[in-house]
């Protein structure tokens, strides 16, 4: 949540040397366009739809923490279309508000009267601490044709419906896709109890723990992670 396929390119360009890539923008987030409905329900039926328009046939899933969860929700309800999924650090658990900070800083920042991002940058840093992830939530930040900042993030959508992010994996959801889940040593949103509920969920799951990565796995160790996907992808 409140990235964009950006985030992901260190990482899958390497991927790109060996296999067909596709890098999706989930819906008001990104390029994808704004919809009044933001749900992993509708999620998945965007990525199945992406899939169909494309022809393309037991594809390897990526997802990371929204997104891992799309994915989840995805293999629940087209089962037998994806060859493997690759989760990365989150869970089918329940999550609470957890993004009050985020949401915060976002809206402290007047799109109206900003004129640099480094303005921008120092409004959030009010509310959020952490550069990287600051620099992480500025990349949807742009300037349209006439010269205004917007966001590429439908934040009005996204605040309205935040309690939709945390939900859980359904509770029959059963899923036999191989899937390897990736979590940053640092991180604490897949704990060791979190295995109950992934095993409730998942018959054939690996576990990897990517150590001194926090939740942006991928951006903070991309080497590590990029082994983790092919070792799976390969095996």
């Amino acid at each position: 949540m409140f990235g964009s396929s950006d985030n992901w390119m260190t990482v899958t360009k390497e991927l790109a040397l060996k296999y067909n890539v596709y890098v999706l923008d989930a819906r008001n987030h990104g390029q994808s366009p704004h919809e009044n409905v933001h749900t992993y329900q509708a999620m998945a039926a965007d990525l199945k739809q992406f899939l169909d328009d494309h022809n393309i046939e037991k594809p390897v899933l990526i997802g990371h923490s929204m997104g891992g969860k799309t994915i989840m929700r995805f293999a629940a309800e087209y089962k037998g279309v994806a060859e493997k999924l690759i989760v990365v650090d989150i869970s089918p658990r329940f999550y609470g508000r957890h993004h009050q900070d985020i949401l915060a800083g976002l809206n402290a920042i007047n799109l109206e009267t900003l004129q640099t991002r480094n303005e921008a940058d120092a409004i959030l840093s009010n509310f959020v601490g952490d550069i990287g992830v600051r620099m992480f939530l500025l990349k949807s930040l742009y300037r349209s044709s006439e010269g205004k900042f917007q966001w590429r993030i439908n934040l009005p959508v996204i605040e309205e419906q935040i309690d939709n992010i945390g939900e859980p994996l359904p509770e029959e959801a059963h899923i036999d896709t191989p899937t390897l889940f990736i979590r940053g040593s640092e991180s604490g949103y897949i704990e060791d109890k979190d295995k109950a509920v992934i095993e409730k969920h998942f018959t054939q799951y690996t576990l990897e723990t990517v150590q001194g990565a926090s939740h942006f796995v991928h951006a903070e160790k991309p080497k590590e992670v990029i082994q983790l996907i092919e070792n799976f992808i390969e095996n």
